[in-house]
């Protein structure tokens, strides 16, 4: 009887957050029939993708034992450069690669800092936070670039910067958007990444214990670099399907993303400790922000209470984390 009271305690620990997702979804579809409506529900799926995208990369950092706040900044700086190379006239596929190659390189900044300057990750990140931002607001002097798509003269080009944010593919009955599409193949590359590959099982040993982790060969140095790079790719990525669908770019873009990315690792059950957790779990999270916030929003509650809400929700999450 002990095995099976132990065995249904791991089960539920290893699932708490797909639970907790599937018991506030059904509450809100119970309470609004909007909220199971499969339009909103593709609409919550795409809101859903920038904190998703973020998160993941996110999640190999923090697993890693570090932290990254700088992803909000790097979303908005990546973008920016791509959206300024588009409105030079320069082919929207070569702002593309350029945004994401800016952004692996900014990540890369941070985990040099992390490493080879030897500063608290919560440090290096903040000053690179701080940093981007100001870049950001130097290259655009404070004023948005707008009207993106109409400055694409290549219809390729233009069809494929479109496509980032608007586009969506038909499955049968279904329109899925694209950026759902990218969100859900991003999740099984980094679930294959993390649990099938020796790269995902240094990640794993560096954030679980260092020095065991350099005896046995893992050189952490570079693994953490990757890793911050990876979290940079990710929020460029992220910021390349945002100005897609808004069909612009601005300064303030991305602000506060660092914290929901953060919320739904955490969310996820990824220890903030590192070493423990899985990416699955981070979908979860990712999906318990996006259903809270859809939920609310069909509510009609003041965004001023939701973003209690979402406080207490991620306090009950760290509060459980510390007690496993």
């Amino acid at each position: 009887m002990e095995k099976t009271k132990k065995g249904w305690g791991h089960y539920f620990s290893e699932y708490a957050a797909f639970i907790a997702l599937l018991l506030l979804a059904v509450v809100l579809c119970c309470i609004s029939k909007e909220f199971r409506d499969v339009g909103n529900l593709l609409n919550l799926m795409r809101q859903a993708t920038f904190n998703g995208l973020i998160a993941f990369g996110m999640t190999c950092v923090i697993l890693s034992d570090g932290i990254d706040l700088s992803v909000g900044s790097t979303f908005a700086l990546s973008a920016i450069i791509a959206a300024e190379m588009i409105v030079s006239g320069l082919p929207a596929g070569l702002a593309i690669c350029a945004a994401l190659v800016v952004g692996t390189a900014l990540g890369a900044v941070s985990g040099v800092l992390v490493t080879k300057g030897r500063l608290q990750p919560f440090i290096a990140t903040l000053i690179t936070m701080t940093a981007y931002r100001g870049f950001a607001l130097i290259i655009t002097d404070g004023k948005p670039i707008s009207k993106l798509a109409s400055s694409i003269e290549s219809e390729f080009g233009a069809a494929l910067f479109a496509g980032l944010g608007k586009g969506a593919l038909k499955l049968g009955f279904i329109r899925v958007p694209v950026p759902v599409i990218i969100f859900l193949v991003s999740l099984a590359v980094f679930w294959f990444m993390l649990t099938k590959t020796t790269f995902g099982r240094k990640i794993y040993a560096t954030g679980s214990n260092i020095k065991c982790a350099n005896l046995v060969g893992v050189n952490t140095t570079k693994t953490k670099i990757i890793v911050y790079a990876i979290s940079g790719f990710m929020a460029a990525l992220a910021g390349l399907i945002m100005i897609s669908r808004v069909n612009s770019a601005q300064a303030t873009l991305g602000q506060g993303y660092e914290l929901d990315a953060i919320a739904a690792v955490a969310l996820g059950g990824t220890s903030m400790s590192g070493g423990r957790g899985k990416i699955l779990g981070t979908f979860a999270g990712v999906l318990i922000i996006a259903v809270l916030n859809n939920g609310m929003n069909i509510m009609g509650i003041n965004t001023y209470y939701q973003s209690v809400v979402k406080a207490v929700v991620i306090l009950i999450a760290v509060l459980a984390d510390h007690k496993r």
